[in-house]
């Protein structure tokens, strides 16, 4: 297998429009759906769905049905299911499409993978696509795999499209941020921080989250799942376009793990469960779940000390939402997100000069790199506070989390038609999977 220079997918076989056709396998998460809230005229509409009978796949297609008809731009996705038990056996059989979008129980989504790319198939999956070490080494596998089959293996990684996270990699590569600070772990150059609520609104209505969601065994721990974002967003805005070597470039420094308090009535409201399933009483203690949602990891990227860190409560204060923090710092500045509640819980973009820079050269320099900006994103701007700048941008790059998957499904289809993925993307997913799973060891005391 070819991991560093030039990636698996090379060589593979290159997809027209509008020979893309969607299968969906075992949709138990509701991102899977989110993939079709949009048309797309390189796909076509006949979708085939693979799953297990029950109320995951119903919640899918529900979804599916009310982007159908909605009254603006509605879709006109025609689903076409089979929920036998050999649901799994009826794909590799049938082959009704060539694309395979996985998004559910973290439990079989790697062997999903490795079984789908051995059959020929392109998969689109949702992360995270390992949750431990067994299913780190099965990625490899299937990676290589993916190369001898000639079909492209890629995740879901919405927050690349997310107009602040852009915004914070394109300042941290401008003359005026310096060059990216080494940090230490006492002082991370890049600290990424999500808060995330197990009750939430999906396309305007609650979200019924399955019973599997909160086992560590199905769903995985906070520190492989939601960390995979941060992960990944401090390799692509750290190392943009840069091959990185899971085995000489990562190394985890520290690691931890805790759990969140969820009462039977919480469970009950986010899962319409009146009871904890068997598979989940290990983790009940006096009638509270207490599942290992939450994780944070130190760690060395390159030399650059880097900390992410995901917390999960229940349910959000009013008014609020999933909140993210971010810093990158310079040797001249610090390029920070900010999303509490004198940002109204809106994510903010903020730059803030180093201790000791020459302030008037700093301006010139940031005035500067504004231009260069506005070459690639015209209309944003910056305003003076007194910490430094607010960079205000104009509400046509504001993509709400929901389209962001239409974003990552357009540039999938985009590099299927050219028949390869970016040199680095291959090794790099393997390096943030890497990251996670050994981060969990270490958490472990492994």
């Amino acid at each position: 297998m070819i991991l560093f220079g030039t990636s698996c997918a090379d060589k593979s076989e290159k997809i027209q429009e509008p020979e893309i056709r969607l299968i969906t396998l075992d949709p138990g998460h509701f991102h899977s759906a989110l993939i079709q809230k949009s048309m797309y005229p390189e796909i076509d509409s006949v979708v085939h769905v693979y799953a297990p009978y029950g109320d995951e796949v119903k919640s899918h297609l529900n979804l599916i049905s009310s982007y159908n008809k909605r009254a603006e731009e509605p879709t006109r996705w025609n689903q076409k299911v089979y929920t036998g038990d050999d649901y799994l056996a009826r794909m590799f059989q049938e082959k009704a499409g060539n694309v395979v979008v996985i998004a559910g129980n973290n439990k079989f989504k790697t062997n999903y993978i490795k079984q789908s790319v051995d059959s020929g198939l392109n998969v689109l999956a949702d992360k995270p696509m390992a949750i431990d070490t067994e299913g780190f080494n099965t990625l490899i596998q299937a990676f290589e795999s993916a190369e001898k089959n000639k079909v492209l293996l890629y995740d879901i990684m919405t927050e690349r499209y997310e107009i602040n996270s852009i915004l914070q990699k394109e300042f941290a590569h401008l003359p005026a941020f310096g060059e990216l600070d080494k940090g230490s772990p006492e002082n991370p150059s890049v600290t990424k921080i999500s808060v995330h609520y197990f009750f939430k609104n999906v396309s305007g209505k609650p979200l019924v989250r399955p019973a599997w969601f909160f086992d560590v065994k199905q769903q995985g721990e906070g520190i492989t799942d939601i960390t995979t974002h941060l992960v990944d967003l401090v390799q692509w805005e750290c190392f943009p376009d840069q091959v990185l070597d899971y085995k000489k470039d990562i190394e985890i420094v520290s690691a931890k793990r805790w759990s969140t308090k969820l009462t039977a009535q919480q469970f009950e409201k986010v899962t319409l469960k009146k009871e904890f399933p068997e598979y989940l009483k290990a983790d009940v203690k006096d009638g509270v779940l207490n599942p290992y949602s939450n994780g944070e990891i130190n760690y060395r990227l390159k030399g650059i000390h880097a900390k992410v860190s995901v917390t999960w409560d229940f349910q959000a204060p009013e008014g609020t939402g999933d909140t993210h923090f971010s810093v990158m710092r310079g040797t001249k500045a610090s390029v920070i997100i900010k999303q509490g509640k004198e940002q109204n819980f809106k994510p903010v973009l903020y730059i803030e000069p180093a201790a000791g820079v020459d302030m008037k050269a700093f301006e010139n320099e940031i005035m500067d790199d504004l231009k260069q900006i506005n070459d690639k994103y015209p209309g944003v701007d910056l305003k003076k506070n007194s910490t430094g700048w607010e960079v205000i941008i104009p509400d046509k790059y504001k993509v709400g989390h929901e389209d962001h998957f239409a974003q990552v499904a357009k540039k999938y289809f985009q590099y299927l038609r050219e028949g390869k993925l970016p040199a680095w993307e291959v090794p790099n997913m393997l390096a943030k999977y890497y990251t996670t799973t050994k981060a969990r060891e270490v958490a472990l005391g492994k």
